[in-house]
């Protein structure tokens, strides 16, 4: 079965699955902050995501992994369009689209498609 999707999940998709951990990490890090990337990624010590930063450190664990890299799809698509301040906001606000749970508290509990629509859907509106 053949799902459609817009260029823009395309690209940020690609653009994610093209970043090593570590780069992932580290972008993550440097727009949401430690905090939000270590409770995204279902990891209590907020310190893990630095570690996952260094080049030749540990690697996320794959479910770790898979929710870095739906964050990072969800706030490239954001970002690419309202800016970086704007996608941090989107990402820590509770989002009427989710049942009014913050996005990144989503992305945690596992529900990825759900968080890529509210990001597609919150540039569509404008």
């Amino acid at each position: 079965m053949v799902v459609a999707v817009s260029d823009g999940a395309i690209h940020s998709h690609t653009a994610a699955v093209r970043l090593t951990p570590a780069e992932l990490a580290r972008e993550l890090l440097d727009h949401l902050g430690p905090t939000v990337v270590a409770a995204l990624s279902q990891v209590r010590n907020r310190k893990q995501p630095y570690k996952w930063a260094i080049d030749d450190g540990p690697r996320p664990r794959i479910e770790s992994l898979q929710r870095l890299q739906v964050a990072h799809r969800a706030w490239w698509t954001i970002a690419e369009s309202e800016g970086d301040e704007v996608a941090r906001a989107w990402f820590i606000g509770a989002n009427p689209r989710l049942d009014e749970v913050p996005p990144y508290m989503a992305i945690r509990e596992g529900r990825f498609s759900e968080v890529l629509a509210a990001a597609d859907e919150f540039v569509v509106a404008g």
